[in-house]
């Protein structure tokens, strides 16, 4: 049985990261590799410094995409986002389970689709991000792992997608349909992106994100408030 796909170039481009190949082998190293090949080092430290980076870039995402919203609800949002299911998610949608140096016994027992190894592998990538491109690449490849997540409707209900609300609120009113435009700046590693959202002649709003979506969800909540103070 092979224990691990060898070949990293096609995860590296489906991360959209470059990692030093000595930083990405030591990620993608469970402890059960380790302790079946001579106490190698493992993934964990690299764990957590990744987990530290995920909380803070989730944490700042979620502050300024939802200014309305309190301490509670924040940290209810930030949960979901960084919860071993939802980075199991993202590992899954990454094939990252065929890339995992695993011991021959979790390999056996289904360890590549295990939720916890594939979460612990996702913040160790974070971390060798970090250390191998600098805080704001890696802050950028957090923003992009989540982004499906919080694109979602269902993840966390209507409250977390404020385009479908706004939609919803325009049909409603019969005021026109939202009319989304982006501009983006800055380097590739540090994109910001400011989203105009235009409801006929009524209604103007804008907002800033790290990418279109965030940006567009911005707008998107300040459009509503603008709509419903009318």
């Amino acid at each position: 049985m092979t224990n691990v796909n060898t070949e990293r170039s096609p995860l590296l481009a489906t991360l959209g990261v470059q990692i030093e190949p000595v930083i990405l082998e030591l990620a993608l190293t469970h402890r059960s590799f380790a302790y079946e090949n001579g106490g190698i080092a493992t993934n964990e430290r690299l764990e957590f410094l990744g987990d530290s980076i995920l909380g803070q870039a989730v944490t700042v995402m979620l502050y300024r995409t939802y200014p309305d919203l309190d301490e509670g609800q924040l940290a209810k949002r930030r949960a979901s986002l960084v919860s071993t299911a939802a980075l199991a998610q993202i590992a899954r949608g990454l094939g990252l389970g065929e890339y995992i140096r695993l011991g021959r016994g979790e390999i056996l027992t289904g360890g590549r689709d295990k939720a916890s190894i594939l979460a612990d592998t996702v913040e160790a990538l974070i971390g060798a991000t970090f250390l191998d491109a600098g805080g704001d690449v890696a802050t950028a490849f957090v923003l992009r792992l989540i982004e499906p997540l919080v694109a979602e409707p269902g993840h966390f209900g209507v409250s977390m997608d404020p385009k479908t609300s706004l939609q919803e609120l325009a049909a409603s009113s019969g005021v026109g349909v939202p009319v989304y435009t982006l501009e983006g700046s800055g380097p590739d590693h540090s994109r910001e992106f400011v989203a105009t959202v235009v409801i006929g002649t009524i209604v103007t709003a804008q907002g800033v994100g790290p990418s279109k979506k965030f940006a567009e969800m911005a707008a998107a909540r300040e459009a509503i408030d603008r709509l419903k103070a009318l």
